[in-house]
């Protein structure tokens, strides 16, 4: 299996309660500070459609909203979910071939990239899909950056490194929000700007328990992939998942996830 291959295998991705609760106004602020009604608006990895779905709202019925993602069980999902909404049209694809030229006002990606191989190859494909004088904007995390108070247990540490080097070996990089601005610039995007939009949640944050059991659910849906490739035993991604949860409900205060938005212009 080839790195690309790897990494398309090891980002799949099934709907949960953190992805399904995200929206446009507190998952992609910047996004939502740039778009207006009748822009037309592409979302690539739209997952279940729960941000794009405020896209549309935004846009209103003068607007288009295509949203797209290449796992067909959330297309299924956010097309049944979302079936009632004007203008807003989901459709699966892939991210490196996408089936558009000079067509949108704004292409999006949010916490995409962080998940391919060959993010650079993807965001010519959003350029492409583009019009001029468009905008592109991306949202992803560096991974390395994420800060627990008071510090997660032991087996939890273990598990995450084991995780981030789990993602490098298939050529994903753990780093990429700080990459983008570099990587905009390369692609020929002019006034590239980037916007801090990092994710800290506290304990008395009501949505305090959502955003931190994000990474039990890594602890079990990924570490079961990372088990059976070799890259922590099962016996570790139980503990470590087990001492995680109850760190949260005795302990845990605070999280950050360093997420930055970039975006440029099409010339």
């Amino acid at each position: 299996m080839t790195m690309f291959e790897t990494a398309k295998n090891r980002a799949k991705l099934k709907s949960s309660g953190v992805i399904d609760s995200r929206t446009l106004e507190n998952s992609h602020k910047r996004l939502r500070e740039i778009i207006r009604p009748g822009m037309t608006i592409l979302d690539v990895g739209c997952g279940t459609g729960a941000i794009t779905s405020g896209i549309a709202k935004v846009v209103g019925v003068e607007g288009k909203v295509v949203g797209m993602d290449n796992n067909p069980e959330l297309i299924a999902k956010a097309r049944e979910k979302y079936k009632d909404t004007p203008g807003l049209t989901f459709l699966e694809g892939d991210i490196y071939n996408l089936p558009f030229y000079n067509e949108f006002d704004v292409v999006t990606s949010a916490r995409v990239l962080q998940w391919l191989a060959q993010p650079q190859e993807a965001l010519k494909n959003m350029v492409k899909a583009t019009k001029l004088g468009g905008k592109v904007i991306v949202l992803d995390y560096n991974h390395v950056k994420i800060k627990w108070e008071p510090e997660v247990p032991k087996s939890m540490k273990y598990f995450y490194d084991a995780f981030l080097r789990w993602r490098s070996e298939s050529g994903m990089d753990n780093t990429i929000a700080d990459k983008l601005s570099g990587m905009f610039k390369a692609v020929g995007l002019e006034e590239v700007k980037i916007t801090a939009q990092h994710e800290e949640s506290m304990r008395q944050d009501k949505d305090f328990q959502t955003h931190i059991a994000i990474w039990a659910g890594v602890a079990s849906v990924k570490g079961a992939q990372m088990v059976s490739e070799g890259f922590i035993e099962e016996k570790q991604r139980e503990v470590a998942e087990c001492d995680y949860k109850k760190w949260i409900e005795e302990e845990a205060k605070r999280q950050f996830m360093y997420l930055l938005a970039a975006e440029g212009v099409k010339v």
